[in-house]
């Protein structure tokens, strides 16, 4: 497919992660669309539940575009969920209200691995690649567009574990077990968020970001082997130029702080750090190798705009003088945050980060 889009107005996102000389450092925010929005919340009625919103390529164009309306954001994320992959190998996934994701089958063994399946992007998944178009062509070269998936040993938790959990009893018990059937799931998955991703990046996807939610539950021997690894597979297979475009991959190990170095060395071309981290000591580390998306605690936006302000300030100095910094969270936006504490905080990363890429 050859690029029919427009040009991009504005790719100081883009830039920051290859670390280019930007004007300012670009901002975007995870769960950016999302129920603090009254705006998001009325379409989400209208889709009648969450994954009817997620299947419809339309509406979820229209949530993904919402905050952009706001707010002079940075970048745009594709509207979806990372249980997509699992749910498409045909496990039945519904989200309770208030209680969280649900599979209605589980994979616990040998046998339930035999039924699994790498699902096809543009046909399991075709609602998905259709929104990642939908969006690309409606956003009209205003900023970029982020797709992502799910951690291979995200996903395994929630499929082995039937939802969420708080101490992955029966996924790491498994670990520990020596269970050959992880191993089988975890290649699965790695070969399916592979293809899911590829196919998100020919649809339009400008950056991928992998979100390993609990990859910080790991011991560190078991980080590297069950979580680390699967996402070093699939950086090696990503494609990282389309139509002529650099494409930057974002790793995400929520609590992951400690494994800075062995993320940078899959050759990604950023690290997420969420808010336990401390980013100057971050840069220290792996700066001269990738670029640091983060690091602001969520819960900074329950606070005025004064002292929103006054954190901004903070986490950019701590960063310092030059390119290579995406301000973001360090976790999604909470549900009760108010929009207008967002607005600060969007117009504080945007004035305040102009001298420090001042000669850049």
């Amino acid at each position: 497919m050859t690029n029919m889009h427009p040009p991009l107005r504005n790719d100081r996102f883009l830039r920051a992660l290859l670390r280019q000389p930007v004007d300012r450092t670009p901002i975007w925010i995870m769960r950016q669309a999302g129920r603090y929005l009254p705006e998001y919340r009325a379409t989400r009625a209208r889709a009648g539940s969450f994954m009817d919103l997620c299947r419809n390529p339309d509406l979820a164009c229209e949530v993904t575009l919402q905050p952009l309306e706001r707010f002079p954001l940075d970048a745009a994320i594709l509207f979806s969920d990372i249980l997509t992959v699992p749910d498409a190998m045909g496990l039945g996934l519904s989200f309770a209200e208030g209680e969280g994701p649900q599979f209605a089958r589980t994979v616990r063994g040998p046998a339930d691995i035999a039924r699994l399946g790498v699902p096809d992007p543009e046909d399991d998944l075709g609602y998905v690649m259709e929104a990642v178009r939908t969006i690309r062509r409606e956003l009209g070269g205003r900023v970029p567009l982020i797709g992502f998936s799910g951690s291979p040993w995200t996903l395994a938790t929630y499929m082995i574990e039937g939802g969420s959990s708080r101490e992955f009893a029966l996924a790491k018990g498994a670990l520990f077990s020596d269970a050959p059937w992880v191993h089988q799931l975890l290649d699965i998955l790695t070969e399916s968020v592979a293809q899911y991703l590829e196919a998100q990046i020919r649809a339009g996807a400008q950056a991928v970001m992998i979100f390993d939610t609990w990859g910080g539950s790991l011991n560190p021997r078991h980080y590297k082997e069950f979580s680390l690894d699967p996402m070093r597979r699939i950086v090696e297979r990503l494609p990282r130029e389309f139509d002529g475009q650099r494409i930057p991959v974002i790793l995400f190990t929520k609590g992951g702080g400690q494994h800075l170095e062995i993320m940078a060395d899959t050759g990604c071309d950023a690290l997420g750090l969420d808010w336990t981290q401390d980013i100057t000591d971050a840069r220290r580390r792996v700066g001269g190798r990738v670029a640091l998306q983060g690091n602001m605690d969520p819960c900074a936006l329950y606070a005025d705009p004064e002292h929103i302000r006054a954190e901004v300030t903070r986490i950019l100095a701590g960063y310092g003088q030059g390119s290579g910094h995406v301000f973001n969270l360090g976790h999604g936006v909470h549900p009760k945050i108010d929009p207008e504490h967002v607005a600060a905080l969007v117009e504080a990363v945007h004035t305040l980060s102009a001298p420090y890429h001042l000669g850049t």
